[in-house]
């Protein structure tokens, strides 16, 4: 089995640090439910302003409230408006991952959903993997080229 990304908020914002509660984080079932991430489900946070990584688990905050709370130990590691990558996880055989599309969420400074993009695996003829981004109208976007491509000068 292999661990692979099942969805992400991209960008959300912490909205508060609550040291004193008993861990998770909280978020708003729709930013939770656009991104396939379900209640009680152990999520990454990758923390873009420190750089911190932490693992935790989801409890559903008030429905509309754009709320990001960070709780319990996790709290010593984000700041308020602190930018965040929430991320799901999918276990499944390597080679079921052709035709996996997980949700990626992104969010501006205020938590409202700006983007909807699918990542998508698939098979080329040859039997090799393909990836994709593609938009909410199903367009592909631009793949970022990786450090020291050849011929890009950095």
């Amino acid at each position: 089995m292999r661990k692979v990304v099942g969805g992400k908020l991209h960008g959300i914002r912490v909205t508060e640090a609550n040291l004193d509660y008993h861990g998770s984080i909280t978020l708003d079932p729709d930013h939770c439910e656009a991104a396939g991430i379900l209640p009680l489900e152990f999520v990454e946070i990758w923390n873009k302003n420190s750089g911190a990584r932490i693992s935790t688990y989801v409890i559903l905050g008030e429905r509309g409230s754009r709320c990001c709370i960070v709780n319990g130990a996790a709290a010593r590691t984000c700041q308020l408006g602190d930018e965040l990558i929430v991320c799901n996880s999918v276990y499944l055989p390597g080679e079921s991952i052709a035709g996996l599309n997980p949700t990626v969420v992104t969010l501006d400074e205020d938590n409202n959903v700006v983007e909807t993009l699918r990542y998508c695996v698939s098979l080329d003829g040859a039997g090799r993997y393909q990836f994709a981004i593609l938009d909410e109208a199903g367009t592909q976007l631009k793949i970022p080229l990786r450090s020291g491509s050849k011929g890009h000068k950095f």
